[in-house]
């Protein structure tokens, strides 16, 4: 399945072995009470109670005389520890440890005569007792009501010395909250003790809430207050030192006047009604640390036949609701829905209907999230029992005691991107793979070996062009949080076709408004998004195009022989030497594809300046990061597109097992146009995005495009761009082939296709009538280019063995005569080794070939 739940914590079997052990313990001392078996007939009473920031799990069991016992499990070191005992006959609400272990604060209450504990009866008490359990000694009772009470110790960030003040939450039912200020001091040793027990400190943080929900994790109290019948959100931050700060208001457009009030991670809460959820709204808040900010809301069910569903997306500025349809218009749901965060995503599952894999870190196209209905087996393989999504990854199960860190299954997900025809869902699972991989070179290995055998198979977007910006966005992103809003994350911008089973509505939402001037740590980084939002019109992604006029000037001043400066040529020569040893020294293994053979002065062209243009991109907006820091991010980053690009094209020619002299075979196989075909595609991608290709890849498809294409096909390829005729593909071509009649079109179709200078460069490589003639045309060119014309003699004077035929004889005679006079020049313009008895000859030569003589 798509999603894999490992279990960190099971109550059955790192609880209930350790609880058999003490009692048989207490059994041989001859201790009060029942045996081991007493335990058994009382396991139903056994649950857990709460999860503290530091991962610590506390828990609760009733003996056979209904004795309470709170104990606590060490995630980090898997044992358990007995805290206390109540000997009365109480239902525990909520209980909670300080980080130290010295307090234990707990809210009980009695059982009805109905046997109730859902609702308290008139004249019924809530006790809320703080306990000084290092050791066992005075029980404080801190609050005696009618109605609950919820309570939660703040965690310090950094758990170092014993804290000499500690902070306890207390919420309640009657919609306030406050915050208990608790001194302690050691006496005799190591005992802890309250300092002045008679009185503690309180303040009051929040009242006249509907709804609330606490961060473990970070420390953060999240609510819902009703202003003018309008739903608001806060969130309180706390410090260390117990302080706080209100940090925002968002207005969201829900409706809970009606709902009642409800609780969301204080503890686990066994009073609802967990058969019912589907009566009941399900709202939570998401974060993680690049500075995202979801709410995720569905209302309660009205319809059978679809389900609704809301996510705030405040660090974009939009929401989304979505309406998913479910297996049939008489399915009856009985199971709520559950959201679960997993980093740069959110989890929504219906069980039994549907799983939505949201992205959360890049929601705009609904593309870039998975949605699987209940035709897919992960939708049947996920618990059916209501799940606790708590903070960070943790999921709890309350029904099964068990916890569980929930982490995305690479290996289905894979598998899964085999066997899907949906372009949707091939995008989705893509993008899945590449974000959350633990293992990026493995991965990216899986996947180059998927495009490779599908690189046709998507027709809403290019398969490599996607794969090769992301996975380079990717490599480069956890250096800084701000890259997602300067480098392209995909290649798709625009997403029209539906997804099957879901509907989708857009609208734009009130960005929250931040209470505190001074920001730090995720703060900084919610409000860097939220400024992003409001100011930046349009988008600051960056777009390689942008140095197309700039490249192709370059190309066009080579040509005719004008220079840039110096400096700024050596600039961007020395960047595309950088990247390529960037690129080496990342891979160390040979490649057998023949790349990296040649200057391909374009292509380091292209590298140098979009290493250049990137760079001061990267400059302009991000800021307080060094500058040799931004220098080297750039770097990875080209030299990671063009690895991926030799990846790719290396597995396959791995996998077809060619040979770098392709032209050694007479006939192409079958392999040979299978890598040629992905070369094809390769070049596509790259050009669309004007990306730069590895040195060597043209010579490389050209040489392969001869070997497979027909003549007329080859030629078309060249005349319309697709095969570039480098200076190294025709030299190989004009040594490797021989002269037969096939060969020679080849040749001659080539090099009446090159530039002139190129053109005259390869003439001296064929030795064939054809090519003196077209060296013998060029040199006559050159001398009659500036020619005047002078009185001569009529007399001609004849040479032995000169031809009868005038006009040659005369037209020779000039040639001569111009040559002697610019020796220099045309020593200088290369044009040593031809002259006027070369240029008789060749004449000579091509006159009998056309006689047919």
């Amino acid at each position: 399945m798509a999603l894999r739940l490992v279990s960190d914590f099971d109550l059955r079997k790192d609880v209930l072995p350790w609880l058999r052990s003490q009692r048989a313990a207490s059994a041989a001392a001859g201790a009060r009470g029942g045996g081991p078996g007493v335990l058994e007939n009382n396991y139903e009473s056994l649950r857990i109670l709460n999860v503290e920031r530091n991962e610590n799990i506390i828990y609760t069991y009733k003996d056979d005389k209904g004795n309470v016992f709170f104990g606590l499990y060490d995630c980090r070191t898997r044992q358990n520890e007995h805290l206390y005992t109540f000997e009365k006959d109480l239902h525990v609400v909520s209980c909670s440890v300080n980080s130290e272990r010295t307090l234990l604060a707990a809210s009980l209450v009695h059982f009805t005569k109905e046997g109730r504990k859902n609702e308290l009866q008139p004249g019924s008490k809530c006790l809320t007792l703080l306990v000084e359990i290092h050791p066992v000694n005075n029980v404080k009772v801190l609050k005696a009501v009618d109605s609950y009470i919820w309570v939660q110790f703040l965690y310090p960030h950094v758990e170092s010395h014993p804290l000499a003040e500690n902070h306890l939450l207390l919420i309640s039912e009657e919609k306030y909250i406050e915050k208990f200020h608790i001194q302690v001091i050691q006496e005799d040793g190591n005992r802890v003790v309250l300092k002045d027990s008679g009185h503690l400190p309180r303040e009051r943080v929040a009242e006249d809430f509907v709804w609330a929900q606490w961060d473990m994790s970070e420390q953060r109290l999240y609510y819902v207050d009703l202003k003018m019948s309008r739903s608001v959100l806060k969130c309180i931050q706390f410090s260390a030192d117990g302080k706080f700060n209100l940090m925002f208001e968002a207005p969201l457009d829900i409706t809970l006047s009606d709902s009642g009030f409800k609780l969301v991670n204080f503890g686990c809460d066994d009073l609802q009604d967990q058969k019912n959820l589907s009566k009941h709204l399900t709202l939570c808040v998401f974060t993680n640390h690049t500075g995202t900010l979801c709410v995720c809301y569905s209302p309660k069910f009205d319809s059978w036949g679809k389900i609704t569903y809301t996510v705030f997306y405040f660090h974009k500025g939009h929401s989304k609701t979505f309406t998913a349809a479910l297996r049939s218009v008489d399915s009856h749901v009985t199971k709520g829905l559950t959201f679960l965060n997993l980093d740069y995503y959110v989890a929504v599952y219906l069980p039994g209907h549907f799983f939505h894999l949201l992205n959360i870190q890049h929601p705009d196209l609904i593309c870039h999230s998975l949605f699987l209905t209940g035709n897919n087996e992960v939708v049947d393989m996920l618990p059916h029992s209501p799940l606790q999504s708590l903070s960070g990854s943790l999921v709890l199960d309350l029904c099964s005691g068990k916890l569980y860190r929930a982490v995305l299954n690479q290996s289905y997900l894979l598998q899964f991107l085999w066997n899907t025809q949906l372009d949707c869902e091939k995008m989705a699972v893509l993008h899945c793979v590449l974000s959350c991989g633990r293992d990026p070179q493995f991965l990216e290995a899986k996947l180059i070996q998927w495009i490779s055998e599908n690189v046709s198979a998507c027709h809403s977007f290019d398969l490599i062009q996607e794969f090769i910006i992301a996975s380079s966005y990717w490599s480069i992103y956890p250096e800084t949080s701000n890259m997602d809003k300067l480098l392209p994350y995909s290649s798709v911008f625009a997403w029209d076709t539906e997804i099957p089973g879901i509907a989708l509505v857009t609208e734009e939402i009130p960005l929250p408004f931040m209470k505190v001037h001074s920001f730090k740590g995720y703060w900084e980084k919610l409000n860097s998004n939220l400024e992003y939002v409001k100011y930046s019109k349009p988008r600051l992604l960056y777009d390689n195009s942008m140095i197309r006029k700039e490249w192709h000037s370059l190309i066009s001043e080579e040509k005719t022989g004008r220079r840039r400066s110096m400096v700024y040529m050596r600039n961007i020569r020395e960047n595309a030497m950088k990247v390529i040893s960037n690129l080496e020294a990342r891979n160390l293994e040979p490649r057998l594809t023949p790349l990296f053979q040649e200057e391909d002065n374009h292509q380091r062209l292209l590298m140098g300046l979009m290493v250049s243009e990137l760079k001061d991109h990267l400059l302009r907006h991000l800021q307080g990061i060094e500058k040799k820091k931004i220098e080297q991010m750039v770097l990875d980053y080209v030299s990671k597109l063009l690895d991926l690009i030799c990846q790719i094209l290396e597995t396959s020619w791995r996998k077809h097992h060619l040979h770098p002299q392709l032209l050694h075979c007479r006939r192409a196989s079958a392999a040979e146009f299978t890598v040629f075909h992905l070369m094809t595609r390769i070049l596509e991608a790259t050009r669309t995005l004007f990306l730069p290709l590895p040195p060597g890849f043209h010579t490389l498809h050209t040489m392969l495009g001869v070997h497979c294409l027909p003549l007329h096909n080859l030629l078309h390829y060249f005349d319309n761009g697709v095969l570039l005729l480098t200076e190294t593909a025709v030299t190989r071509l004009m040594k490797d082939l021989d002269n037969s009649e096939k060969n020679e079109k080849l040749k001659f179709s080539i090099i009446v296709r090159l530039p002139p200078l190129i053109g005259q460069k390869i003439c001296r490589l064929w030795d064939h009538p054809m090519s003196s003639n077209i060296i013998s045309r060029n040199h006559v060119r050159v001398l009659l280019l500036n020619y005047k014309k002078q009185p001569r003699s009529s007399m001609i004077d004849k040479s032995p063995g000169s031809v009868e035929f005038l006009p040659l004889n005369y037209f020779i005679e000039i040639l001569a005569d111009i040559e002697s006079s610019n020796r220099a020049l045309l020593a200088f313009e290369g044009h040593d080794n031809v002259d006027a008895k070369f240029v008789e000859e060749a004449a000579l030569k091509h006159t009998t070939m056309l006689l047919g003589l």
